[in-house]
């Protein structure tokens, strides 16, 4: 194989084309005579020569001025040989050969130079600087990652970015490195990111090779005209001198080629490990021998790999060359890196699998294929090791046992033993000496039919240890409301009973969980967030930031955790991964699909009404809490024309999927608060509409779009979140513009006609009143607007508080039934206080329901049922009451699935169907039998659940799915996992609490705790005999908590 010198070498190193053979002489001969002849001065009285002297003298100096172009521009130095040759016999040598000083010093302030523009690196205050030949950096191989393009080295980046071609450069021409400045420029256009950096010049600089004018040196001065060189009389002189020359340089090339192949050789001493071409069982053609073996060691290949210029190496041979010689192909000394080496295709790999060989051991010569001639020699070795080890005892006291003697005893007697693990470990395992001594005892352990200690050290081998996982320690923790103490308790205790650490300690637990938490992934905006930090590594934050802090108007008692929103939407989507690439094969998807993904969410936000719990002396002190958090509702991907849905939760009522957002120690009354602590929410939540997340999920970057529906809201935050007056105002819906006389009058034919744009442009108008109105006109008309709306809603109905206040209304009619208020619409407080008791009364004994206080979802489930209205129907007279209760009680239950269900349309489409007409019913009997409580006058649920409900249906498809419910199912939750993880500081007590609270949410730990409770299901238990004894199944140690005193 012939090697080609670098292109760095000196351009004296010409090729063997320019030997030319000793039958040209003759043609040699007759150029000099031709260049003696015409360097022959003339007589000077010649008129011939005066004529011609000048036309001669240029002419010759155009033919050097061509001759030294051609040559130094050239690509590669040996492209030319010919013409270099002829170049050397006619040309005097100082024509076009600068001295070696002048040279070094122009290759010196190269150096200094950018290859791409031309700039100086000395502008650069950091001196940064990028080699042209040299690998991409990680900062770029993060870009291109993301990408998703594929280049190892800066020529080939450089190529395809910039269009620039530097896999020809020469040193002595061009500079080897190039500026921060176009490094940037790269980055920018890789990116499709504005950028303000521009080039110079037009295009990228054009280099030259030196000269006496050169603008690299600056040695020509500017402004005087160069004189032209005389040409030297002796020049067949010169040319004798010059072949001379090349004479010797032929012979010091052939000499180097010959020892850079060798070195090549010495450097790769693959001599015993790979297979010479001679045992090939078939002659093969020369070329096709050459195609399979390495052009380093010049073996048969073994693990080839491949370089980015097509040629094939072992893989051993090239890394040792790379490591030792530069980043150049061995072959054509293009640049080349180890990470360019790929393998080759698999039908080369087949063939060369598939080829002959004859066994080199001694007495075998059996033909077998490639790939099947290292279990071959694997049989050889085995016959071989048959002979044994003979332990040799040279006298004196018996052998000991292994066992039994010191550490350094040990070693030395296993010295011979280690040195051949250690070399098998590096050539076949990689150095992995560990992974090998254990598949060694491993082995051992399988062979004497220990089992038992085999499992517990595979278990091990590969990272599952003997005990439970840490998400399982970490779910069952979270999901039986441990603290650090209680837990760290059942740890110790278990592993004292059992011998055996079943549970993970605390430390294991803190680092599986920096997982799941909001902060841990790597994610990237598309374009950009507005006015949000780029940095991914965001945990848990102050939700404060948006309070000035003044004496006068900082609220004290004001405690704020949040997360971040963006982070917090990456996190919950990477916990889905598993349920999205599911729904991706349940459609009949590709895994690598990218998307864009569209993900609806439903935010919800409701007080928590006083959560206060004593710590320490003193009374315990009334606080108030809120919650923000967001649930992910649906993720749809668009294929083709059509949109298909990979993942729906099936839940969306549950606290399982309802994610906390924010948590903060506040009254939802306070408004003030309020808008300080969720303005910054709601500002991601605005940059996030117009932006696209790239996720990297199982490996692939996806894109997706977010969909935000507030929803999850009861009236009284919505009136306070949209600016509108409280419950209690004239304008009764915040749905519609329609008064609570306009709504008693018609309770059906009303339409939704409020928005979060319209209240904004209402607000204006109460703020700045144009038009000079009074305070009743203003108040007409911005239809009840008093204050800023800061958050947008949907504007829908929630099912939980709708069925609430109208239950409550139902209680409130039981009460006017008993009382025969239809006859006197007159009566006393007194008299209502007992008609109120002998209700209660009533219903504790015949449907066993406790006074309360204050209605709530659990009374109002069991209120609204036919058997109540049967047992209220014993303490009323009238017959024609009872029939007029029994038929109220039986349209609202035909009505109440409509607003409850998910989908209403699956789950039950005849009552919707029937919906209008139910509706209507129910309305004329408000109108007529129950006339004594809604003449002009009509609760707020009333009016939505008869007048909206159909428009909404018809406009989300669902109401009950996009309800509040799983919020308000976390207040118990906040309160139990404040007693988990009370602590003295309640800055950092929430903060334990935001942090448990989404991992209780988390759908990863919780199928860990569905499996875990589904081998408690099949009575799992540990073995005594691994316990030492001593045994105790997996509930006992789950129950082990419970009898301690906690």
């Amino acid at each position: 194989m012939e090697t080609l010198p670098p292109p760095s070498m000196n351009l004296c190193f010409v090729s063997e084309q320019t030997q030319l053979p000793y039958k040209k002489f003759a043609e040699w001969k007759f150029k000099l005579f031709k260049v003696r002849s015409i360097e022959k001065p003339l007589p000077d009285g010649s008129h011939l020569a005066n004529n011609n002297k000048g036309k001669v003298a240029a002419s010759l100096d155009q033919v050097i001025e061509e001759k030294t172009d051609m040559v130094a521009l050239s690509h590669s130095p040996f492209e030319t040989d010919t013409e270099l040759n002829k170049s050397i016999q006619t040309i005097d040598k100082g024509a076009f050969h600068v001295s070696q000083r002048e040279a070094e010093t122009h290759q010196e302030n190269l150096q200094h130079l950018c290859r791409i523009c031309g700039g100086s690196f000395k502008t650069d205050p950091y001196k940064r600087s990028h080699p042209v030949h040299g690998p991409i950096d990680d900062d770029m191989k993060a870009l291109l990652r993301k990408k998703e393009k594929k280049a190892t080295s800066w020529p080939d980046l450089l190529a395809k970015v910039l269009k620039i071609d530097v896999k020809g450069d020469i040193d002595t021409i061009h500079p080897t490195k190039f500026c921060h400045q176009c490094w940037t420029v790269i980055q920018k256009k890789l990116s499709n990111s504005p950028y303000e950096i521009f080039f110079p010049k037009k295009g990228p600089m054009e280099w030259q090779p030196h000269s006496t004018s050169c603008d690299v040196c600056g040695t020509s001065p500017r402004g005087v005209k160069r004189k032209k060189q005389v040409l030297n009389p002796q020049l067949n002189k010169k040319m004798r001198m010059m072949a001379g020359r090349a004479r010797k340089i032929r012979q010091i090339r052939n000499t180097k080629q010959v020892n850079q192949k060798s070195l090549m050789k010495k450097i790769a001493s693959c001599k015993k490990i790979h297979l010479s071409t001679k045992i090939l069982a078939v002659d093969y053609p020369s070329d096709f021998v050459k195609s399979i073996s390495c052009q380093i060691c010049e073996h048969i290949l073994a693990d080839p790999v491949e370089t980015t210029c097509k040629h094939l190496f072992c893989r051993a041979c090239i890394l040792k060359c790379l490591k030792a010689l530069g980043s150049y192909c061995p072959a054509c000394r293009y640049p080349c890196f180890p990470t360019d080496l790929v393998s080759p295709v698999k039908s080369f790999l087949s063939i060369m699998n598939s080829l002959p060989v004859i066994c080199p051991v001694k007495d075998c010569q059996e033909e077998i294929c490639l790939g099947k001639y290292c279990h071959h020699l694997s049989i050889h070795k085995e016959i071989k090791d048959k002979e044994g080890y003979v332990c040799i005892n040279k006298g004196g006291r018996p052998r000991q046992h292994l066992l039994s003697l010191t550490r350094r005893a040990q070693k030395h007697r296993l010295r011979e033993l280690k040195l051949q693990v250690k070399a098998f470990a590096e050539k076949e395992e990689g150095g992995d000496v560990k992974s090998v001594c254990l598949t060694l005892f491993l082995l051992a352990l399988r062979a004497r039919n220990e089992h038992r200690q085999a499992d517990e050290l595979e278990a091990i081998m590969q990272g599952k240890g003997s005990g439970l996982h840490p998400a399982v320690c970490l779910a069952i923790r979270v999901n039986t409301f441990l603290s650090c103490s209680q837990y760290h308790k059942m740890y110790r205790t278990v592993k004292a009973v059992t011998g055996r650490q079943i549970f993970q300690p605390l430390h294991a637990l803190r680092t599986a969980e920096k997982a799941l938490l909001p902060g841990y992934h790597q994610f990237e905006w598309k374009p950009p967030l507005k006015n949000v930090s780029s940095n991914t590594e965001v945990g848990i934050i102050d939700g404060l930031s948006g309070i000035q802090h003044l004496v006068d108007d900082y609220p004290v008692d004001t405690i704020a955790k949040r997360f971040r929103y963006d982070a917090a939407l990456a996190s919950a989507l990477m916990d889905m991964e598993e349920d999205i690439l599911e729904g991706l094969k349940r459609q009949d998807l590709d895994d690598y699909f990218k998307g864009p993904f569209t993900v609806v969410i439903k935010e919800s936000c409701d007080g928590m009404g006083d959560v206060s719990e004593k710590h320490g002396c003193g009374p315990a002190v009334p606080e108030k809490a809120v919650r923000f958090s967001f649930t992910l509702m649906t993720i749809s991907v668009t294929h083709g024309n059509a949109s298909i849905r990979v993942f729906e939760e099936c839940k969306p009522n549950s606290e399982l999927c309802c994610k906390p957002l924010c948590l903060m120690l506040a009254d939802e009354s306070d408004h003030e608060t309020l808008t300080a602590i969720l303005s910054p929410l709601v500002a991601e939540r605005e940059a996030m509409k117009d932006s696209v997340l790239i996720l990297d999920m199982a490996g692939i970057p996806r894109t997706f779009k977010f969909i935000f529906r507030g929803t999850g809201y009861d009236e009284k935050l919505v009136r306070e979140v949209e600016g509108l007056e409280a419950s209690g105002s004239t304008y009764i819906c915040t749905l519609c513009d329609a008064t609570r006389l306009e709504a008693s009058q018609n309770l059906i034919l009303h339409s939704i006609t409020r928005s979060h744009a319209e209240n904004l442009e209402r607000y204006e108008l109460w703020r700045t009143n144009p038009y000079h109105e009074t305070v009743d006109e203003l108040r007409d008309r911005v239809k009840g607007v008093s204050a800023k709306p800061f958050i947008e809603t949907v504007p829908s109905i929630d099912a939980l508080h709708c069925d609430i206040g109208n239950a409550a209304e139902f209680y409130k009619i039981f009460q006017f039934e008993i009382g025969e208020v239809y006859k006197n619409t007159d009566a006393s407080k007194e008299e209502r206080r007992r008609w109120q008791s002998t209700l209660d009364k009533h219903l504790r004994k015949k449907m066993n329901l406790k006074p309360m206080t204050r209605m709530n979802g659990n009374f109002a489930r069991k209120l609204m049922t036919k058997e109540t209205v049967e047992a209220v129907c014993e303490l009323i007279k009238s017959e024609e009451r009872h029939e007029a209760l029994r038929e109220l009680m039986d349209l609202y239950l035909k009505m109440k699935p409509v607003w409850r269900s998910s989908c209403p349309t699956k789950e039950c489409p005849e009552l919707v169907c029937q919906y209008s007409f139910n509706s209507q019913r129910f309305a004329e009997l408000l109108a007529t039998k129950f006339r004594y409580r809604y003449a002009g006058k009509i609760t707020n649920y009333f009016h939505k659940t008869l007048a909206h409900v159909p428009e909404i249906i018809e406009r989300d498809g669902s109401i009950g799915a996009w309800a509040s419910e799983g919020n308000e199912s976390g207040n118990k939750l906040f309160r139990r996992f404040r007693k988990m993880n009370a602590r003295q500081s309640k800055f950092y007590e929430m903060e334990d609490v935001l942090k448990h609270h989404w991992l209780y949410t988390s759908k990863h730990l919780q199928k860990f705790m569905n499996a875990h409770n589904t081998l408690k299901s099949q009575g799992f238990t540990i073995s005594p005999e691994e316990g030492g004894g001593d045994f105790i199944t997996l509930d006992e140690s789950l129950e082990i908590p419970d009898s301690m005193e906690f």
